[in-house]
């Protein structure tokens, strides 16, 4: 993972969502709205027609790259490493030009495989930044599809911003028990809403979710987007659990939080989760407090994939306090977090 987006590499965002949740109107405001930048959009769907190609803009500066070969979550990984190389082939040449790529996914495709080919492949991780995963909510239907749907808990849990939809079919109290069970799986993630599918492309692109930033954000709430103006907030969620407190979902968001840290000893407890727990870590990132230095340690991952990188300096030593978010199926939190506290300096 790298340090920031050099204006060489050309930014991706993954927008996932469960059936129905709004994908295809989201990608028509954009291109209806977007005109300062080309953009190449990556499609997949079940059977051999790409159906909603057929219900997109399309205009002289988009560029639809069709991918129906099979279940994206379990063919997507050679077939969108190809179409990857072919693009940067293509613009290297000169032969296409354009600015950003949108990979839309299937509803019932799992991210994981997706985000893990933008690490693995030496050419995709030099040329292409990952920038954010966007998930798209259907607040009308959601609690049936997590109850239902395993995929729709990783797709909220891999989600770096969440974007609700078709809250105008629900009541207030309704939208309030969709937004805090959101928020128990996924923490880290700020949410907003989006009147049919109008939200600035601000609030969704350009996000930089994979740089190893100070940043950890933490319970930064719910948002309501009028698409002319400046968003605010208007829902306060839950305050985050440490462990699984309601529900039967089993991905949730797990808080470890501590003093200073030994560096040997905090590098132990990382290699040994990621090792034993890391298939099951959906995402996770920490901001940790290291003794005698006076840098912050900045972790950052998905499943077994990570990466490790000193930040800005510490402003004074009540700010030294370390803490690691982990997005994950169920994990056994009070040994991990003995563990973690076992870190600490004497």
């Amino acid at each position: 993972m790298t340090k920031s987006i050099p204006s060489s590499l050309l930014p991706v965002t993954l927008l996932t969502g469960f059936l129905g949740s709004g994908k295809t109107t989201l990608i028509n405001y954009l291109l209806t709205h977007n005109h300062n930048e080309k953009v190449i959009i990556i499609e997949n769907e079940f059977g051999p027609v790409n159906i909603d190609s057929n219900l997109l803009n399309v205009n002289s500066e988009i560029q639809i790259v069709e991918m129906t070969n099979g279940c994206i979550c379990c063919t997507v990984q050679g077939e969108l490493t190809e179409a990857l190389h072919k693009l940067h082939e293509k613009r290297s040449a000169g032969e296409l030009q354009f600015d950003r790529l949108i990979i839309e996914t299937t509803g019932l495709a799992d991210p994981a495989p997706i985000i893990q080919t933008f690490f693995i492949d030496d050419l995709i991780r030099e040329t292409i930044q990952l920038d954010a995963i966007i998930t798209l909510v259907d607040a009308q239907h959601i609690l049936k599809h997590l109850n239902e749907h395993r995929v729709a808990l990783s797709q909220i849990g891999f989600a770096d911003r969440i974007i609700l939809t078709k809250t105008d079919c629900i009541n207030n109290e309704k939208k309030a028990e969709v937004i805090n069970r959101i928020h128990k799986i996924n923490h880290k993630a700020i949410i907003f809403e989006a009147v049919k599918g109008q939200i600035p492309k601000s609030q969704w692109l350009d996000i930089h979710a994979f740089d190893l930033s100070d940043e950890l954000t933490i319970n930064k709430g719910f948002f309501v987007i009028n698409p002319t103006q400046k968003f605010e907030a208007d829902f306060k969620p839950l305050p985050l659990q440490k462990q699984v407190t309601s529900w039967d979902d089993n991905v949730c968001s797990y808080l470890f939080e501590a003093g200073e840290l030994d560096l040997k000893k905090i590098g132990a407890f990382m290699e040994s989760l990621v090792e034993q727990y890391g298939n099951d870590m959906l995402r996770y990132k920490g901001v940790l407090a290291i003794k005698d230095n006076d840098q912050r340690l900045i972790v950052q991952g998905v499943h077994k994939v990570v990466g490790f990188d000193y930040g800005s300096p510490w402003q004074n030593s009540s700010e030294r306090i370390s803490r690691l978010i982990i997005i994950s199926r169920t994990l056994p939190f009070n040994e991990l977090n003995e563990a973690f506290l076992k870190t600490v300096t004497d």
